[in-house]
């Protein structure tokens, strides 16, 4: 009788292999590789993905297939051993990232769901492609038609089209005849580049896939590609296990951006799982963005990619003038510019914008109307009495609140000096908009952030104050873009603190017309710091060398390999107590981390990644076979190391 081997949805360590099972004959034709099947397992019918068949099994007693939900093949062959690698390199298990890979069944969306013709028709090509401005730039459109399977690094320039440019290389991989994976951070870069797809492409040529988009048009897309009704699929991070047949390209933009880390178990980042599919499926690769991460300049000192970007001439021909207010010329015209949030050049900057009649965006990095209050007398941060949480204030008639348990400190003294009155410490997106609507009173100020993310905005005057990652798209571009609180990214306490800086600013910067328009960018900042240089000569492939060499030498990611271990005490030294470490990594800890756990820092040398993340997945199966009380999060690669 065949065997299935199943893949039980049981996400325990120890479990983390395939399971067989007798296939009876009424099941014989629909149960299929790839096919969601139900299975006795310890007593109790469980979900499972059969992954393959098989003629026998050495286990000489076996149970019987219980159903098969569905005979649809929801999971290829492809992504089946895809999910398999990334859980392997992230110390998962297979259940989890499967979940993560193939969307809940929508039973309605899959019957209604018609089988269309598969479209062989090659993509109609326009004349003539925005990628002539960049070296190379031809060069990657050419070798993507003639399927050579090209990897590369684009630093898009200011103000560029970046949605036209993926859908010019998605239709010269889809004239090839193969396919193409797109993954963006958020719905709104989405929505951007599923219009520039439908323009390149025509309509009904690809799909897009997404959680907001809801679960029966989520999986109803998936089972388009699924079936190969189209070979082109934009997403945000899922989707980059969107089951493409002979996928030809895949393409991450903005792999900085925090959304691209999957925030559940074994937590991919979207970034290495398209670069781990590419290398499988010998597919091409694109890696893109205004500015730079250490692990797209590592692709490229390492060979494995090369440098898409423009020539200095054509950069500073597209580029805003970008002006900082901390260097010695302008403190010699304005000595209060180092102590003012918005020095005279900002000002100015903005009040000639808006005489031109063009918007001007502020991007400010924290949201909310003042987040934080000190003492008004001797400046102390004023502290919740009860949790000694931060206090903040949500409005201009609001009483002090704790950010924390949310209790309102209307009788606050402040316990150093006794005074009473509070003054701003950290300004928000709100007040900041209410301080710029009083200086200009005849313009409309706007904000875009967490209670309301603008999309786009008119070419007309007006203000428009905007968190990172909210500022909407101006038609046109803005005339003065002005980069605010700077210190506030280039303080924290994080390894990749001037790396997301200037992925901010450039972001932002971005949006402004060229210089030759008139358009003008003012951060607030000391020109000589190292990342605001960049940002000044827009060259993010320099700092991202710059930044990548010193990671090295200090064996931070991404030159070396950190996996961070945390949990209560007990259940962390337990943990540690029955891993194999190669003798080469290096455990680093333990520290505090949150709700009073800790958390080690395993380090280890990227050649020998893989012993690491078998060894600690090896010891938390151990864990879950003693059914241990306490879990412990191994975590490869995680944003927030330091």
């Amino acid at each position: 009788m065949p065997v299935a081997r199943v893949c039980v949805d049981v996400p325990l360590p120890h479990l983390d292999r395939l399971f067989d099972y007798l296939v009876p004959a009424d099941l014989h034709e629909t149960a299929q590789p790839g096919t969601r099947v139900k299975v006795r397992f310890a007593g109790q019918l469980v979900d499972g993905w059969l992954i393959e068949r098989a003629a026998e099994s050495a286990v000489p007693r076996l149970a019987y297939l219980e159903k098969v939900v569905s005979p649809e093949p929801v999971l290829t062959p492809e992504i089946a051993g895809l999910a398999r690698a990334v859980a392997d390199r992230y110390a998962g298990s297979l259940a989890d990232v499967l979940r993560l890979a193939v969307p809940p069944r929508h039973a309605r969306a899959e019957q209604s769901a018609a089988e269309a013709a598969v479209d062989e028709e090659p993509s109609p090509e326009r004349a003539g492609t925005g990628w002539s401005e960049y070296q190379a730039g031809e060069g990657f459109l050419r070798a993507l038609r003639e399927r050579k399977s090209p990897r590369a690094v684009w630093s898009a320039l200011p103000g560029a089209d970046w949605p036209a440019r993926l859908a010019e290389a998605a239709a010269a991989t889809l004239a090839a005849g193969q396919g193409v994976v797109a993954v963006v951070p958020d719905a709104r870069d989405l929505d951007r580049l599923d219009a520039a797809l439908v323009q390149a492409l025509g309509k009904d040529r690809h799909v897009t896939l997404a959680a907001g988009l809801g679960p029966a048009k989520r999986y109803r897309a998936f089972l388009a590609a699924s079936r190969g009704q189209v070979k082109v699929v934009a997403g945000t991070r899922a989707a980059a296990f969107a089951p493409v047949h002979d996928v030809g390209l895949v393409v991450i933009w903005d792999d900085g951006d925090d959304l691209h880390a999957e925030p559940r178990a074994p937590y991919p980042h979207a970034r290495e799982v398209l670069l781990t599919r590419a290398q499988r499926a010998g597919a091409a690769a694109l890696v893109a963005g205004y500015a730079r991460t250490a692990e797209a300049q590592l692709l490229l000192e390492t060979g494995w990619a090369r440098e898409i970007a423009a020539d200095r001439a054509t950069t500073r021909r597209h580029a805003p003038a970008i002006t900082p207010t901390g260097d010695d010329p302008q403190l010699a015209r304005d000595p209060g510019a180092a102590t003012a949030r918005l020095p005279s050049l900002a000002w100015d900057a903005a009040r000639a914008a808006l005489k031109a009649d063009a918007p001007v965006l502020v991007q400010v990095p924290r949201r909310g109307y003042l987040p934080s209050v000190s003492c008004g007398t001797c400046r102390a941060p004023a502290r919740c009495a009860t949790c000694q949480g931060p206090l903040a204030l949500r409005s201009s008639h609001a009483v002090p609140a704790c950010r924390w348990c949310g209790r309102v400190a209307g009788d606050h003294v402040c316990p150093h000096c006794g005074g009473r009155g509070l003054r701003a410490a950290v300004t928000g997106a709100r007040r900041t908009a209410e301080e710029l609507g009083r200086a200009f009173p005849e313009t409309p100020v706007r904000t875009s952030g967490r209670d309301e993310v603008l999309t786009e905005v008119p070419a007309a005057a007006a203000v428009v104050v905007a968190t990172p990652g909210a500022e909407p798209v101006a038609t046109g571009g803005y005339g003065a873009v002005l980069l605010l609180d700077t210190w506030a990214l280039l303080t924290r306490a994080d390894l990749r603190a001037g790396e997301e800086a200037l992925r901010r600013w450039m972001t932002a910067a971005a949006l402004a017309k060229p210089h030759t328009a008139g358009g003008r960018v003012v951060v607030v900042a000391d020109g000589g710091v190292p990342v605001v240089q960049a940002l000044l000569r827009w060259d993010p492939g320099w700092y991202a060398e710059r930044e990548l060499a010193e990671r090295r030498e200090l064996r931070f990611p991404p030159a070396a390999r950190m996996t961070s271990l945390t949990g209560a005490p007990p259940a962390v030294a337990d943990l540690l107590a029955a891993v194999h470490l190669p003798p080469d990594a290096e455990l680093l800890g333990p520290v505090p981390a949150d709700q009073d756990q800790e958390r080690y820092l395993v380090r280890a040398s990227r050649t020998k990644a893989a012993e690491v993340a078998a060894a600690l997945h090896a010891a938390a199966g151990v864990r879950s076979a003693r059914k241990a009380p306490d879990p412990v999060r191994v975590q490869v690669d995680a944003a927030d190391l330091f």
